[in-house]
């Protein structure tokens, strides 16, 4: 989990400009057969061998690190597709894994090889000296003109989108294996990259994974449509050992800190977060809203569903006055958003997160994980759509939590006290349109392992369609308190459930 950041820092220091030449010329050697059907077969016969670990890197890659790769341009008359085609990662000494890549026409996969004359660099860069003894790390896909990328595969089983705003911020990975579990975390890789152009003009990248524990085929074919990236994915997972904790669609992000836990700062910039909450969307119907935190040790929250519509990290934040960042723009990070295709069934929306003191470590993972136990010799399979989006993943009459403050607390009149924390809630939305101090509106609290001392909620003056909730709560004996509220008028809910987890 804590190795997302290394695994990708090459993606953003690749720079490159436009000339381009076809499919058929780049990829070349022997052909093959090749399907989605054939790419299941593999991994079916592959994870019936034991898992092979990969070579050791070759020492030579320790001399390629950020600055040396920022060095190393991807000719432009080498993209492969054209304008807006793909062009290649080396190997660095953050990505250090080379993955053999095929191109896919009619059917027929062939292998695009690795080659130092695919790039330009200084004389006597350490890429000289690595030679044909470097490999491809990922791939990323250009704008049209060449104008920086929207796409990119980089790390394990790492990728992103940039999203609507142009800004890469959180990653989604293949599978995520003992994620926040007591036992070591996997990282099982893309070993095999197959890339395809669909009829639609979709990039279609069909991957085989392979790791300690389990080998999967996926078919992830992308789309970069004006108001988000929508990326279809299907895949297979054939087990090789029991998982204890099994990961499906996970999502990888970074929370330092926020409007609500500035206690955490150590930096100038009022807020600094990919990510600022797990939005659910359950089977019920219900619509879940859960801040992101920096805990002061590593913390798992499951949230039990069956048959779930939705879930993603969020980035809701989106005023610049908040984060002060002009140079990597905190308010236009995309909001990841995973859509079950068919009945997922029995299982738990997952959030893990643990302490960090530096927006360059990744302390968040949300991933679906089943409810039946994972045994050697089982086959998953799972199909979901992710939409990279800057604003919400569909319409819903309640208003939103738009923002999260904490401190300490007390009933009114009273001098805050240490052990009282006090909650302050904003929501917004059309729902609350016309609502007044003289609407009966009034919270829906459940507090488990704590005491309510103070509850309140008032629209805030000027402010159109939004409400503000108080709530202080004292803690019993130090445990965890876990937090449920929500807005209602006559029972009927106003907004979405807010949850919190204290402690």
């Amino acid at each position: 989990m804590t190795t997302r950041r290394e695994a990708i820092a090459g993606l953003a220091g690749m720079i490159a400009l436009a000339r381009f030449m076809p499919a058929a010329a780049a990829a070349g050697g022997r052909g093959e057969p090749f399907s989605w059907d054939l790419l299941q077969a593999r991994a079916l016969r592959l994870h019936r061998e034991a898992w092979t670990p990969p070579p050791a890197p070759n020492a030579l890659l320790d001399r390629m690190g950020y600055d040396a790769a920022n060095e190393v341009e991807y000719r432009p008359e080498r993209t492969l597709w054209g304008d807006g085609g793909v062009r290649f990662f080396p190997l660095t000494s953050t990505a250090r894994r080379p993955v053999a890549i095929s191109v896919v026409e009619n059917g027929i996969a062939r292998p695009f090889a690795y080659s130092p004359a695919l790039y330009t660099h200084p004389a006597k860069h350490p890429m000289a000296a690595i030679g044909q003894g470097g490999g491809f790390s990922g791939f990323r896909v250009m704008n049209p003109g060449g104008r920086g990328d929207w796409l990119a595969f980089q790390g394990a089983s790492y990728f992103r989108a940039a999203g609507p705003l142009s800004q890469y911020g959180l990653s989604a990975r293949g599978l995520a294996v003992n994620t926040g579990s007591e036992v070591p975390e996997e990282f099982p890789e893309f070993t095999h990259i197959w890339l395809e152009r669909g009829a639609d003009g979709a990039t279609i990248v069909h991957a085989l994974l392979d790791g300690p524990s389990v080998v999967g085929a996926y078919r992830i074919a992308s789309r970069k449509l004006a108001d988000e990236t929508v990326q279809e994915v299907r895949s297979v997972l054939y087990m090789r050992n029991s998982v204890r904790r099994l990961g499906i669609a996970p999502l990888t992000s970074m929370y330092w800190y926020g409007e609500g836990d500035r206690g955490r700062a150590r930096d100038w910039r009022p807020e600094i977060h990919d990510s600022d909450g797990l939005a659910i969307h359950n089977g019920r119907g219900e619509r879940i809203w859960r801040p992101l935190a920096n805990p002061p040790r590593p913390r798992t929250s499951s949230f039990a569903d069956k048959g779930p519509k939705g879930f993603g990290l969020m980035q809701r934040d989106r005023d610049f006055d908040h984060y002060q960042d002009d140079g990597v723009f905190y308010e236009k990070r995309p909001s990841l958003w995973v859509e079950p295709r068919g009945d997922w069934g029995a299982g738990a929306v997952t959030l893990y997160e643990f302490p960090t003191d530096t927006e360059y470590t990744d302390n968040v993972a949300a991933f679906w994980m089943p409810a039946r136990a994972i045994g050697a010799g089982d086959r998953l399979a799972h199909d979901y759509a992710l939409r990279w989006i800057g604003g919400e993943p569909g319409d819903t009459p309640l208003a939103r939590a738009v923002a999260c403050r904490i401190g300490q607390g007390n009933i009114p009149s009273k001098p805050p006290a240490p052990d009282i924390v006090k909650f302050v809630v904003d929501f917004a939305g059309d729902r609350l349109a016309g609502l007044t101090y003289r609407s009966p509106v009034k919270p829906d609290i459940t507090v488990t392992g704590g005491r309510v001392v103070n509850q309140g909620c008032y629209p805030v003056d000027g402010q159109d369609r939004h409400w503000r909730f108080i709530l202080d709560i004292q803690q019993v004996n130090e445990q965890p308190t876990d937090i449920r509220a929500s807005l209602i008028l006559e029972n009927q809910p106003l907004t979405e459930t807010w949850l919190y987890l204290l402690g």
